[in-house]
This record gives C-alpha cells, sequence and structure tokens, in this order.
C-alpha cells in the first residue's frame, strides 16, 4: 500500500500533487506523534498548576475572551465553539478541496505546537484515508481568525456531527461514523480552537489554483504558438537577444518556449509579407512571462504557508511559553491569491485578442475562419462567449485584500478576507481555460485552412490529438458541443 508519512520534511507544491495523484494513504510517523504527544502534555500539565487565564483555554473566544470558563465545562467549551462556528453557506466546496484541507490541518497539527491529542489528530488521519469528506461551503471566512466556519464544518465531523461526503453520497457524519465502528470524539481543553482557527481553506485553494495553473501556463504557450503559426506570424519578437536585454526570467522562458515550438514548422519557415504582429503576438513573452513570474512567486508564499502553524494560541513546549498572536490572520494568502488572479486573467485577456484576430479575415484567413462565410457563421460567437468571460474576470479580479469588515465586537477589526480571494481565484482559473480552450479551437481550425503546409512536429501532435476530441467545422455546426470538449483538453492534467 502507498503510504505518506506525516513527519518534520516540508510540504512542497509538488509533493501535494504527487500525495492526491498517488491516492496513497496517510500515517503519522513517530515523530509526528512525538511532536504532538509532547505538546498535549505540557499543557496538560500547565493546566494543573497555572491559575492565569489563558485565551481559548479557559476563556471564551473572541470578544468573550476575558470571560472564564471552569475546568469542568472545557470540553463543553470546545465543543460548544465548533458548533455555534459552523455557520458556512453558498454552494459546497468541492470534495477534493476539503480532502486537500484535511491533508494541511493533518499536517500542521503534526508540527506539535497546537497541543492538540494525538487521538483527534489520527481520528482526521482515519476519515481521510477512508474518504470520508465533510460537508463545506464556500461563504463564512473572513480570513481572519483564519478560516473558522470552514474548519468548524470539517471539525464537525470529529464529533460525530454535521455531513460528509462518502462513497459519492452525501450523509449524516453520525450515520457514517457507525459504518466505519467510530464513535464521535469528546475533544478536551483547546482542541476546538486548534481545529478551526487556521488558514487551511484559503491554503487549499491556493494549492488547487496553483497545480491548475502550471497545466494553464504549458498549454497556453502551446496554443499561443498554434496561433502565430495560424495567423503567419513572425518570430522575430521571440529572438532571445530582445530577451536577454530585458532579463525577466519568465520573458525568457516564454521566448524560448515558442521558439523551440515553432522552429521546424514548415509555415514559420516561409518567406512572409507582414512586418510586424499585433501585440498579441508580438508581446507575448512580456505578458506570458510576467505571469510565470508571479506563479513562481505565489508558489514560494503559499509553500511557506502549507508548512506553518496558524492556529491560536500557539504553544512552545521547550521554551515553556503560551502565546496568542496572530498567526490566522490570512493577509500573506489574499494578498498573493489575488496577485495570481490578475495574472492569469491577463493570459486570458491577450488570447481572447488573438482569438479576434484569426477570425477577423486577415492574412488570407476566411472571415470567421469557414469556407462560407455568410452561410456559415463559423467561429463568430466562440469569440463573443470568450470576450464575455475575459470580461467577468475583470470583475473578478477586484482585489479581495484590500477590503476588511470588523466583527466579534471590534475585538476582530481587521480581517484579510482571504477566503472570497480564494473562492473566486478558483472562477478566475476556471475561465482561463475556457478561454484557451476557445482559443486551442480556432486556432486548431485555421491551421486546417493552411494545409497542405505543416505546423511543427511538436504541436501537430498536439492538435492531432486535440482532434481525437474535437473535428474540424466545414459548415455550421452545434459548437457548444465543441466547446466544452475542447475545455475539457485543456484543463486535462498529464
Amino acid at each position: 500500500m502507498n503510504i505518506h508519512y506525516i513527519n518534520n520534511d516540508k510540504l512542497s507544491l509538488s509533493k501535494v500533487q504527487e500525495i492526491l495523484k498517488s491516492n496513497c494513504k496517510l500515517e503519522l510517523s513517530d515523530d509526528a506523534k512525538s511532536n504532538i504527544i509532547t505538546c498535549r502534555n505540557y499543557l496538560d500539565n500547565k493546566l494543573k498548576t497555572h491559575n492565569k487565564p489563558v485565551y481559548g483555554i479557559n476563556t471564551g473566544f473572541g470578544s468573550l475572551c476575558s470571560t472564564s470558563i471552569s475546568d469542568d465545562e472545557l470540553e463543553q467549551l470546545q465543543e460548544n465553539l465548533v458548533k455555534s462556528h459552523a455557520c458556512g453557506m453558498g454552494d459546497e466546496v468541492d470534495p477534493e478541496i476539503v480532502r486537500l484541507m484535511m491533508l494541511l490541518k493533518i499536517h500542521a497539527l503534526s508540527i506539535g505546537k497546537s497541543a492538540i491529542c494525538l487521538e483527534t489528530v489520527e481520528r482526521l488521519v482515519t476519515l481521510y484515508n477512508a474518504g470520508v469528506y465533510p460537508v463545506v461551503y464556500e461563504l463564512g471566512s473572513l480570513g481572519a481568525s483564519g478560516d473558522l466556519a470552514p474548519l468548524s464544518h470539517m471539525a464537525l465531523a470529529l464529533i460525530g456531527m454535521g455531513e460528509v461526503n462518502y462513497k459519492g453520497k452525501r450523509q449524516d457524519t453520525k450515520d457514517v461514523l457507525i459504518k466505519l465502528n467510530l464513535k464521535a470524539l469528546k475533544l478536551k481543553s483547546k482542541e476546538g480552537l486548534a481545529l478551526i482557527n487556521g488558514t487551511q481553506f484559503m491554503c487549499a485553494h491556493a494549492v488547487t489554483a496553483l497545480l491548475r495553473s502550471r497545466n494553464i501556463i504549458e498549454k497556453s504557450d502551446k496554443i499561443t504558438a498554434l496561433s502565430i503559426d495560424a495567423y503567419l506570424g513572425l518570430l522575430d519578437p521571440f529572438n532571445i537577444n530582445l530577451h536577454i536585454v530585458r532579463p525577466h526570467n519568465g520573458q525568457i522562458e516564454t521566448s524560448k518556449n515558442i521558439t523551440n515550438l515553432l522552429k521546424d514548422s514548415e509555415i514559420m519557415n516561409q518567406d512572409k509579407v507582414a512586418v510586424q504582429d499585433p501585440y498579441s503576438f508580438r508581446c507575448v513573452p512580456q505578458v506570458h512571462g510576467a505571469t510565470k513570474d508571479t506563479i513562481n512567486y505565489v508558489e514560494s508564499v503559499v509553500e511557506t504557508e502549507m508548512n506553518s502553524v496558524t492556529d491560536n494560541p500557539t504553544v512552545f513546549p521547550d521554551e515553556d511559553l503560551i502565546l496568542s498572536g496572530g498567526n490566522f490572520h490570512g493577509q500573506p494568502l489574499a494578498l498573493v491569491m489575488d496577485f495570481l488572479a490578475i495574472a492569469l486573467a491577463e493570459l486570458g485577456s491577450i488570447s481572447e485578442r488573438r482569438v479576434y484576430r484569426l477570425i477577423s479575415g486577415e492574412r488570407n484567413l476566411p472571415a470567421f475562419l469557414v469556407v462560407k462565410p455568410g452561410l456559415n457563421n463559423g467561429f463568430m460567437i466562440p469569440q463573443y462567449a470568450a470576450a464575455s468571460i475575459v470580461s467577468q474576470n475583470k470583475q473578478l479580479c477586484t482585489p479581495s485584500s484590500i477590503d476588511s469588515i470588523s466583527s466579534s465586537n471590534e475585538q476582530e477589526d481587521h480581517v484579510s478576507m482571504g477566503a472570497n480571494a480564494a473562492t473566486k481565484l478558483l472562477r478566475v482559473v476556471s475561465n482561463i481555460e475556457r478561454v484557451l480552450s476557445i482559443e486551442l479551437f480556432a486556432a486548431s481550425q485555421a491551421l486546417y485552412l493552411r494545409e497542405p503546409l505543416k505546423t511543427s512536429d511538436e504541436l501537430q501532435k498536439f492538435v492531432s490529438e486535440f482532434r481525437k476530441e474535437v473535428p474540424f467545422v466545414k459548415d455550421d455546426i452545434v459548437m457548444y458541443k465543441m466547446m466544452h470538449k475542447a475545455e475539457k483538453f485543456v484543463r486535462k492534467i498529464k
């Protein structure tokens, strides 16, 4: 059986992708168990000798932090916390993202600064391995104190409440626990807070967006190269000499990619009449490259967050410290998710302009890419659809991170709104995949009209794979079916 051991090693984006793709089971390493047990024992011993209030452990929460809780009510305090904070609304979150939330939460708790019980972390591992994913909703988190509402929905499953997705069906948690011969847990002091404080909802969305962004940027260069060839574009703007004098890494990488993709193209190597191309072709290294550099920066921030302790208070056994701070604040993620949404949206914006150029009747291509325009409308309306999607992305790219609304009687008077940045980021990601699929549909059509001249061997292979799903359009057909097939092709990750 394939197993990933939760240990002191840091998670990387590539490692997370490997864990998710391989469907391996999780298991706590001896080091992880020791970290968890040591921290929990420290807290238990501290509570026996410490008479002063400690936030969230023997006090209320948020603006109720000055309210003391008696020892015999500490367990009820934690259960009440989870139940009362599970206030999610809106659409249900994809179970695959919930699965990732669970993985990230397990990893964070295993660092050993949260004072949670080993049994509780092991229960999370058991549910993860059994494919039991709590029902979580998109709306409700302010991104500080972390993702309280969505993580509370996740935590409900541990105490036998709420609903879960199991074996393809949404079911009551208590019924699923019976099927698995498991009893609901009784949370001890601090445990509820450890479970629901944190940035794992935001972080899971950021990781998902980045994994899809890697695929998007690779496909974007290929699709663009197809469009350049189909439009009889020039290769001079991709000459490496232009880019080493403005040496942004992404720009140089893009110029090399496009050059390599087109170097053996029959179409590219013929004499050209055009002296200069529009910006949507000529400035691809600069636009795609800037997006690549953004993705790399966002990856560095998200990888740091994946390996961070973001609940509160944080417990330091070796230093004999219990510190109440603000590591749950989602500002680092909120900012970069807004940044990533903007950078990805630009790929869609420039893509739609290339679609327009391909259907415009320029450079000996028929208007709307059909042999009999007028009788046939061809690719007129796919461009409309791309324009509509690009416009929506502009609206979605209004930053969430610049907003803040006070909560909890002004105790939480500045929040990140990172959860809203997270959910709209995934909408932008999906929209980019749609726009690129429309460009691929149009570019492959235009290339067919250039025959018998061929594009490069690598791009011809790419188009041949696409043609297995989406045929050449000779006369008007019901287009949306082909567009949806194109979207699936673009979205597919190797």
